[in-house]
């Protein structure tokens, strides 16, 4: 990849929680950042004047693929759309509508940005999550689309590796974002959590963007095909 300043960046999600945290890294580092999401003008959206936010359902497979083609640069693709819908998983079409956004639209945005990742070397961080190495009675939809972004990205790794561009994976455990404010505001679900945490708070989304420019940057030139758990310490206990 060329020098940050000179970078485009797309970001799925990227209106909201970790994927407009993200943006915002990205902007302040001095790359230019195309934000896609849902509520793209909308209170969680980030605000900055290299980042550009544009309304798109992911699940749009046509429309996210032309967007990604029509690109006249890309160097490096961040997949952080993502949705739950809770014991509702247990439903055939709230199902499909979770592994339609968590992972089949990640293998679609994957493929529609190959072309231009190819040309520049660039690079592709998918954000997984704790539940890629465990299940979940609740989410069942959920934790089988992230165990799924797992195997994808150690797939697409050894997929152009030998063209120059890598693809890894952060995998955040409990952090705080619009989608956990209800979990968050629970004292006794909260409690549970914080327990089970050695470090024993709540992540911020920004502590997740932090990783995911680090394996978009020189410095992660030869990471590829990595899950970095961003978890406090969740996954050891």
């Amino acid at each position: 990849m060329s020098t940050i300043e000179e970078n485009v960046i797309l970001i799925t999600g990227g209106t909201s929680g970790i994927g407009a945290s993200t943006a915002l890294h990205f902007a302040h580092a001095g790359a230019s950042v195309l934000a896609l999401g849902l509520d793209a003008q909308g209170l969680h959206a980030p605000r900055h004047p290299r980042i550009q936010c544009l309304e798109l359902d992911v699940c749009d497979s046509a429309k996210l693929s032309q967007t990604i083609a029509e690109l006249p640069q890309l160097d490096a693709l961040v997949n952080a759309a993502g949705i739950s819908r809770h014991a509702q998983e247990y439903q055939p079409e709230a199902f499909l509508q979770v592994i339609h956004t968590n992972l089949t639209a990640v293998m679609q945005a994957s493929m529609a940005a190959a072309p231009h990742l190819l040309q520049r070397q660039g690079c592709i961080v998918n954000v997984a999550s704790m539940y890629s190495y465990f299940g979940s009675k609740d989410r069942p939809a959920y934790s089988a689309s992230k165990g799924g972004i797992v195997q994808l990205t150690r797939s697409l790794a050894q997929t152009w590796a030998h063209e120059g561009v890598r693809v890894n994976a952060v995998a955040p455990g409990w952090i705080a974002t619009p989608l956990s404010e209800g979990l968050m505001a629970d004292p006794k679900a909260s409690a549970g959590i914080l327990s089970r945490t050695p470090m024993q708070r709540w992540g911020h989304a920004s502590e997740v963007a932090a990783v995911i420019g680090f394996l978009c940057s020189p410095a992660a030139s030869f990471v590829n095909g990595a899950v970095i758990p961003v978890d406090g310490g969740y996954l050891t206990v």
